[in-house]
């Protein structure tokens, strides 16, 4: 068509200008030759040119008659409307948002959203702005997403309950299928969405702080108390089949209490020596 459109613009060109050296044309002719010319410029505005991962989506008269994904140098009837559109991933970094999580507490949570056109013509037709409409809808699926979980997990909830601290994988495939509902109808393929920040509310974290320090030390303390319990009773068994001495209740029940004060206190012991006996 390039040949085409150069041929009719040069050979109108060329017979012009003939027809004006040749004395006094007539104005029959002249509108021919400019009428040649015209016509290779028209053919010639058909051309276009798509990059890779570029479509572009063609109209006649409003109506849409499909959509061109070939890259490289293209033509079509020059009456066809054409408008680009990338098919390239693009990312989306959503901003902090403070939501409720699934017990009520503010926390802050933001994601990160790959995402692609793969439908062109819903995305152009079936949404005002479809990179708005992504926007939109993906700020609505991350309040939905962190009202289905708690931050952490609780006695309040079930054994093995997906938390949003806890269960990073799970909430992704979560999000990502609460994603793709969203934009299906402007034809929006989501290729990955992850957490990117995660924290309590600054009303709430130095108590939700404290908690969890609560909770590291008194699961700590479960961990010495058992260890210190299986010390005490390989001791007393130790004691027992060596025969080294012969312990009554009451002297069992000093020994265990001595030994649980050294190896569950979290500071230094200082022996004391007993110079009598537990009777006198």
């Amino acid at each position: 068509m390039i040949i085409v459109g150069l041929l009719f613009v040069a050979g109108g060109a060329y017979s012009f200008i003939d027809l004006v050296g040749s004395g006094q044309p007539s104005l029959l002719a002249v509108l021919v030759r400019l009428a040649i010319v015209a016509l290779g410029i028209f053919l010639l505005t058909g051309l276009y040119m798509l990059q890779p991962n570029e479509a572009a989506l063609l109209s006649l008269f409003g109506q849409y008659k499909g959509t061109d994904r070939s890259e490289g140098l293209r033509w079509v009837n020059p009456l066809y409307a054409k408008r680009k559109l990338s098919l390239r991933a693009r990312t989306l970094n959503t901003a902090a948002l403070k939501v409720n999580d699934k017990r009520g507490n503010p926390v802050e949570i933001g994601a990160a959203i790959v995402w692609r056109v793969q439908d062109t013509a819903l995305a152009i037709y079936n949404v005002d702005d479809f990179e708005r409409f992504v926007h939109i809808q993906a700020e609505a699926a991350i309040r939905h997403l962190a009202t289905q979980y708690a931050y952490d997990d609780g006695e309040d909830l079930g054994e093995g309950e997906t938390t949003l601290r806890a269960g990073m994988d799970v909430v992704a495939c979560a999000m990502r299928d609460e994603l793709h509902n969203r934009f299906t109808a402007a034809g929006i393929d989501v290729e990955d969405a992850k957490l990117t920040h995660l924290a309590y509310a600054a009303e709430i974290a130095q108590v939700m702080l404290r908690r969890q320090q609560a909770e590291a030390i008194i699961s700590a303390r479960k961990k010495i108390v058992h260890g210190a319990v299986s010390m005490v009773e390989a001791a007393l068994q130790g004691l027992s089949e060596r025969k080294i001495c012969e312990l009554d209740d009451e002297r069992k029940a000093a020994m265990v209490s001595n030994l649980l004060v050294v190896l569950c206190s979290d500071k230094e012991t200082q022996p004391v020596i007993n110079a009598g006996t537990l009777y006198n």
